[in-house]
């Protein structure tokens, strides 16, 4: 039978396992214009922590004892709906799950780039958009400029390297661990900080942006964003994609430079994808070339099967995954 991850209990901190139910449903027959879709891919994302509170937010949170929701591809395996037929690749937000049911406009045909499925979760899916509007339109990066990256080897911040190299900037990532910032090297920074190194953050980013930086692409925010603010350039932009450090501490920012916020004329400003799904052809006009061409690499961390997608999930809050995590069905 179908089987799909329900959120059981509102977690304090880390989900764990207590918080999940894996639940199998008895196959329905298609109603008209439904197509039914064996997912053969998943999505894990930070934001899902988020949704796991009783909230208000900018996404509605799971309900309890409902099935989660979340990136996925699959293959329609039925249809009684125009538009799509057995045998078409698609992506969708009914993850988490082995089996899909929808309408058309649920699920969306995957481009032919000749490219892996799953790539269409990471760079070239909403990882990949996010990485490109944060970095284009919210921070509004050009050639010349230094970029600070938070988090270069996770799945949005190593996307947002390598645009930004395509597009003749410098780049600093942070990294935790030799391994890691190995990694963001191989993308094609220009100067790596580990994090996790004995040494203090800000003072490691003056090192390597001696002249100050214009652009920062927060995924972490906490001590991360309090070296940002201290090595600033006047008019330093700054997209606020994701603050992971907080997320299952609620941890305060310190926010110890925000003073420079004002003589530096700095503009934070934050930003949710959803805003620019309407500019996906834009995206994929750019980007879907790029990979096309192999000027793309595609950082991904694999789980295997639907009953682990928890662990993968708790996984990203540990370092545990380089680039996208993804759950293989």
């Amino acid at each position: 039978m179908p089987r799909a991850w329900n959120l059981i209990a509102r977690p304090t901190g880390l989900p764990g396992p207590e918080c999940f139910s894996l639940v199998e449903t008895p196959p329905a027959p298609l109603a008209d214009g439904e197509v039914r879709v064996r997912n053969t891919w998943l999505s894990v994302d930070p934001y899902m922590r988020g949704r796991m509170n009783d909230v208000k937010s900018y996404v509605p949170p799971f309900g309890l004892n409902e099935a989660m929701t979340g990136g996925a591809v699959g293959v329609v395996v039925e249809s009684r709906a125009d538009g799509l037929k057995p045998g078409d690749r698609v992506m969708h937000m009914l993850g988490w799950r082995d089996e899909a049911v929808g309408k058309p406009p649920e699920f969306m045909p995957l481009p032919d780039l000749g490219v892996p499925d799953q790539m269409f979760l990471g760079l070239l899916g909403i990882t990949g958009l996010t990485a490109y509007f944060g970095l284009f339109d919210v921070a509004e990066a050009k050639a010349g400029d230094t970029v600070f990256v938070s988090a270069a080897a996770g799945a949005v911040g190593s996307a947002v390297v390598q645009f930004a190299k395509l597009k003749g900037m410098t780049v600093i990532g942070s990294a935790g661990g030799a391994e890691k910032c190995a990694l963001v090297r191989d993308l094609g920074a220009d100067a790596v900080i580990d994090y996790k190194a004995d040494r203090p953050l800000v003072k490691q980013l003056a090192e390597a942006a001696p002249d100050g930086i214009d652009v920062y692409f927060d995924n972490v925010g906490g001590e991360h964003l309090d070296a940002a603010l201290a090595v600033a350039r006047n008019h330093g932009r700054f997209a606020m994609c994701g603050m992971i450090e907080s997320y299952n501490t609620g941890a305060p920012l310190s926010l110890q430079y925000a003073i420079r916020i004002v003589g530096f004329r700095l503009q934070l400003r934050g930003f949710i994808i959803s805003d620019y799904m309407h500019r996906m052809s834009e995206f994929f006009a750019e980007v879907g070339p790029w990979a096309a061409a192999g000027k793309l690499k595609n950082i991904e961390t694999i789980r295997d099967g639907l009953e682990g997608a928890p662990d993968a999930f708790r996984e990203l809050f540990s370092g545990g995954n380089k680039g996208k995590m993804v759950v293989r069905l």
